[in-house]
């Protein structure tokens, strides 16, 4: 059977071949005409004038809730725009396993959440989806490869239809064996938008298409933590694990072969139409080209989405010993599954005003919505629904020096009555010497999300009726000074009704009131003239009764050369990372219910920063990643010369030794 990822290359791939066949809006050398007979069309491809701007275009692209436009990043700097694990997060020592973020962010969105999110990391989201339009149809192709048979491959086109209506294609597949027993992961995204304008802009309409297959083994981490340096065992795929030790390694790039493991699959399907129902009529004229603008005044907004969410556990093998062990099992079944599945429909009416009719950017926004959900599980089925209000106001002023974002959504009645969110930021430029300032404001009162309720198929451990809204204020602010290369944010968090996993299994809520203070800087230190020192530093410190575990100290490093050796069309950058947190008592991860969880026994201390040595190279449209990753895991030992000094990231989750990857990433003009 071919696989689903298989289909979408094929089709993307097929997309981009069509691409290059000249059609009549697209043809860069339309506007000439041939030097022959005046009589008939008279065109000869002998005789057309080349403009020098054949391989040439113009692309933009903006976010469904923003009007503002933006180019396309080019930069090769910072790797990890390109990978899918941003640089203060840990996986459990492989891509694409359970992930979290060494910074603390708690939930911070009111409302229905089903709960699951050690994975989301991973996914194509809506909010994130970008709307292109384009002189000429555009594609990238990216392929990173890893040690140990670690793939992913990227992949996006974009382009006009016409010339108010364009289509975007992505699809992103991470697959890694992992060089540790049972840790294998297989990852299918997909994204289809669409954003269409009618010649008169009056009318809009985003069509946005997200799914999402994630496959990850689970190896509930290592017996013995010891047995990593024992001699007994001559390759990390011979450990003895928690879970699915006796499964088979397998490096086949679209095998995913989950016997013990976790399966969540997403898919979301959102339109939204806009219709300016009063405003002005403006155009533009270029040479022979006039352009159709209109500013709104008054504007209606619907929009429709329906996702469905799977999220599975399976073990066709299970361990009595460690279920017994750690989830209380009395006895364990031939096969265990647990299964959490649901679907959500949203209908939305919204209206806009906007006092300046030619600032798109100042608006006010308020709208009604209707959420109905449906719940299946091992034991049942559940129907919920929520109806809820929500307004915003913007204003970016024209002379872009204040920015101002104030939100709020109210749930008024159904499953999630009395929950709601308050969100203010004021941002001003002060002046191109001392840059800007951004001082903000956010309450969320929210239900705790489904994975805390007993009538989830993962809840055995829970108990009805114990948890309240949990109640987050969030005070925050900013400084940037672009000349100086330097950003400054503070952070401060508190937290009411704090709901927690404490176990493999059981869950409870802080009732009494703790707080997080964070304050980071991001700071471009000039060496010389070539060499740089990107520096990130946070500190973030709890206080009261909190119960939460987070690194007192985080700072990311990258030093190296940027620029050109001489060549026109060269850019490089090369050089060292270095990632280091102190000692602190790090999140378990429970496999069975998808959860990291606190415990309060084992310090996780790193034996030396993560080191990477890296070349990033850019020539034209085609840019190169070259990195040597856990550099710090060399050492010498009974065995001789190896990488294993391990640095561990979780209670039983070793880090891997020595990376090596290779990224490709090319952009194409059709």
């Amino acid at each position: 059977m071919v696989k689903p990822g298989k289909y979408i290359v094929i089709v993307i791939l097929g997309y981009g071949l069509l691409s290059v066949l000249p059609t009549k809006a697209q043809d860069p050398t339309s506007r000439f005409r041939s030097t022959g007979s005046g009589k008939g069309s008279g065109k000869d491809s002998a005789l057309v004038h080349r403009t020098g701007m054949e391989d040439s275009i113009t692309i933009h692209f903006r976010f469904m809730d923003s009007s503002r436009l933006r180019l396309m990043d080019s930069s090769i700097t910072d790797f990890y725009k390109k990978y899918p694990l941003p640089g203060t997060y840990i996986d459990l020592g492989n891509l694409g396993t359970a992930a979290r973020d060494l910074v603390f962010s708690p939930s911070m969105t009111p409302g229905w959440d089903p709960g699951w999110h050690a994975y989301d990391i991973y996914t194509f989201s809506v909010d994130e989806t970008k709307f292109y339009t384009t002189t000429r149809p555009y594609s990238e192709l990216g392929y990173l490869l890893g040690s140990h048979a670690e793939q992913m491959i990227d992949l996006m086109h974009t382009q006009n239809i016409k010339p108010n209506w364009n289509f975007a294609l992505e699809y992103r597949l991470i697959n890694s064996p992992g060089i540790f027993p049972n840790q294998n992961t297989n990852h299918n995204n997909y994204r289809f938008s669409s954003w269409y304008q009618s010649k008169s802009r009056r009318y809009q309409a985003f069509l946005v298409l997200v799914a999402s297959k994630l496959e990850s083994s689970e190896n509930g981490g290592l017996k013995n933590n010891r047995d990593i340096d024992s001699t007994t065992y001559s390759l990390p795929s011979t450990l003895p694990t928690q879970l699915g030790s006796n499964s088979v390694y397998n490096t086949n790039f679209f095998s995913a072969n989950i016997s013990t493991g976790t399966v969540y699959n997403k898919g979301t399907y959102l339109f939204r139409q806009q219709y300016d129902i009063i405003g002005i009529k403006d155009s533009t004229v270029t040479d022979t080209t006039v352009t159709q603008l209109f500013y709104p005044k008054f504007r209606a907004e619907h929009t429709i989405q329906y996702s469905n969410y799977n999220y599975q556990f399976i073990d066709q093998n299970p361990d009595s010993s460690f279920y017994i062990h750690n989830y209380d099992f009395i006895s364990t079944p031939d096969t265990l599954s647990l299964r959490d599945y649901w679907k959500q429909l949203i209908n939305d009416l919204s209206l806009y005003q906007f006092p300046v009719g030619t600032n798109p950017q100042q608006f006010f926004k308020a709208g009604i919505s209707l959420e109905n959900l449906k719940g299946y599980f091992d034991a049942g089925s559940i129907s919920l629904y929520n109806v809820f209000l929500h307004g915003e106001y913007r204003n970016k002023t024209h002379n872009q020096k204040w920015d101002v974002e104030a939100n709020g959504k109210f749930y008024f009645n159904g499953a999630n009555s009395g929950d709601y969110n308050a969100y203010l930021s004021l941002k001003r430029v002060i002046s191109n010497q001392l840059g800007s300032l951004q001082v903000g404001f956010r309450n969320v009162n929210r239900t705790p999300s489904f994975s805390f309720n007993p009538e989830s198929s993962f809840g055995f451990g829970l108990l009805q009726g114990n948890f309240k809204k949990e109640n987050t204020t969030n005070l925050f602010g900013s400084l940037e000074e672009p000349k100086l290369g330097l950003r400054l944010n503070g952070s401060y968090y508190l937290i009411n009704n704090y709901s927690y996993f404490y176990d493999y299994f059981h869950a409870n809520q802080q009732s009494n009131l703790f707080t997080v203070l964070q304050v980071s800087a991001e700071k471009l230190i000039k060496l010389s003239k070539y060499w740089m020192w990107h520096l990130f530093v946070i500190i973030q410190q709890e206080a009261g009764a909190s119960p939460v575990n987070l690194p007192l100290l985080l700072t990311r490093n990258q030093i190296g050369y940027e620029g050109k050796l001489g060549f026109k069309n060269l850019n490089v950058s090369f050089g060292a990372e270095l990632r280091y947190f102190t000692p602190y008592k790090a999140d378990g991860y429970s496999p069975v219910i998808g959860q990291f969880f606190i415990q309060n026994s084992t310090v996780i201390r790193e034996q030396l920063p993560d080191i990477t040595a890296y070349l990033n190279l850019r020539i034209r449209s085609f840019t190169a990643y070259v990195r040597a990753e856990n550099l710090n895991t060399a050492q010498f030992n009974v065995n001789g010369f190896g990488f294993t000094n391990y640095n561990f990231v979780a209670p039983g989750y070793p880090n891997t030794g020595l990376r090596l990857r290779l990224g490709i990433f090319w952009g194409f003009v059709n």
